[in-house]
């Protein structure tokens, strides 16, 4: 073992976690007024009259409500001026209240027998709305429902109000963000150190959870384990894993702080690595690098999936998606979602500008054997981009 992989046990780990020491403050009340200021310019360059936004991120970014989407319409109805109009069942008015970071809004509310989307549709009339901009979160239930009720209204995709809103993030969102990684990293640092020969992938699962609750999260948002031939598999293998010498090692995770996602994976092998997983090793790390060095504002956003790919393929791997090489694009953006556009992926032109945050993530998997994947995220910035977690350095060394 290495001074960072093995050695100690999860009690003591745990025992050395204290919650945070330096939260990152929440959203203001002024930057909820900014995004629905921002959302109604965007509206109206669309030619939009109102936008309509279903629970789920989208509602979180724009009133602070967290709640999922569910059988039961709960939504905000924006119009391009005026407050706005959230739509709830009348049980939930109490909890919509308490989760509501906005001050004014008109509550319109649903009895269990009775329809949202005719809610929807009479809101539609009074504000005379003719073009409404729908979140392509919503459910397609809900919108045949409100086609069905407001026939005179052209219903058309909002991506472009939203994610115009949503892909930048300013710097209250990014000191979420770093408090969410920063977290994630200490308990990967954590996690090395309790591994030993017959530990499962469910007790290393368990510590990640209870790591992530002893720092102040609310546990995993999600947890991947994976040892041996399981990492050859980007999201594994049914059935339980057990750690041997000479596994590969390889863990994803992450929290929320605020809603916001935090996902950094790092790979490593538990014992001494062989040349062949040090030279996938390196070139994953050298393909990472070459991502992130690309990075400059105006760039499309598949540049960056190609500046990675062409460090692996000058090694011959793939070419393309071809394995032994890289199954899957580069990296995702994220935010109040732990994947959400754009995307670092060939064919995505969106421009980088700065405040886009994105996973920078270019796996490789040799088939059947092991894979490597190096996982941070970085900012984009005026000049290029910036880590919120600095990268692994070696195979035997994984955090800095």
């Amino acid at each position: 073992m290495t001074q960072q992989i093995g050695g100690s046990d999860a009690a003591t780990e745990l025992a050395a976690l204290k919650r945070w020491s330096d939260p990152a403050p929440a959203i203001t009340p002024i930057e909820y007024r900014a995004r629905m200021d921002k959302a109604r310019a965007l509206m109206a360059e669309e030619g939009l009259d109102a936008l309509l936004i279903d629970a789920g991120a989208s509602l979180a970014y724009y009133a602070g409500v967290p709640w999922g989407a569910s059988e039961r319409l709960v939504a905000m109805l924006l119009p391009v001026a005026g407050e706005p109009i959230l739509i709830c069942p009348r049980f939930e008015r109490g909890s919509l209240e308490a989760d509501l970071k906005i001050a004014a809004a008109d509550l319109r509310l649903w009895e269990e027998d009775e329809s949202p989307a005719a809610l929807v549709a009479d809101a539609l009339r009074t504000l005379g709305v003719a073009r409404l901009g729908i979140d392509p979160a919503m459910a397609f239930l809900f919108v045949e429902r409100i086609r069905q009720v407001a026939p005179d209204v052209t219903l058309v995709a909002a991506s472009g109000v939203i994610d115009g809103c949503r892909r930048c993030k300013t710097p209250a969102e990014l000191a979420l963000m770093q408090q969410a990684k920063s977290m994630t990293l200490e308990v990967h640092r954590r996690t090395a150190r309790i591994l030993r020969a017959g530990i499962t992938a469910t007790e290393v699962k368990r510590f990640i959870e209870a790591a992530h609750r002893a720092l102040g999260a609310s546990g995993n948002s999600f947890c991947i384990v994976q040892f041996g031939r399981s990492t050859a598999y980007p999201h594994g293998l049914p059935g339980e894993s057990v750690l041997a010498e000479g596994d590969m090692v390889l863990i994803d995770t992450g929290c929320t702080i605020g809603g916001y996602h935090s996902d950094i994976t790092r790979s490593y092998v538990f014992g001494e690595a062989d040349a062949e997983q040090r030279r996938i090793w390196n070139l994953e790390r050298e393909a990472q690098q070459a991502a992130f060095d690309a990075v400059r504002p105006g760039l499309p956003c598949g540049a960056i999936d190609a500046a990675a790919r062409a460090v692996l393929e000058g090694a011959g791997l793939g070419p393309d998606y071809a394995l032994p090489g890289l199954p899957h694009r580069t990296g995702h953006g994220i935010g109040l979602s732990i994947h959400e556009a754009p995307y670092l992926v060939r064919g995505d032109n969106t421009p980088l500008e700065p405040g886009m945050c994105f996973s920078n993530e270019p796996m490789i998997v040799v088939p059947d054997r092991f894979g490597v994947r190096l996982e941070d995220h970085f900012h984009v910035t005026e000049t290029g981009a910036a880590w919120f977690t600095p990268p692994s350095v070696a195979i035997d060394q994984p955090f800095a």
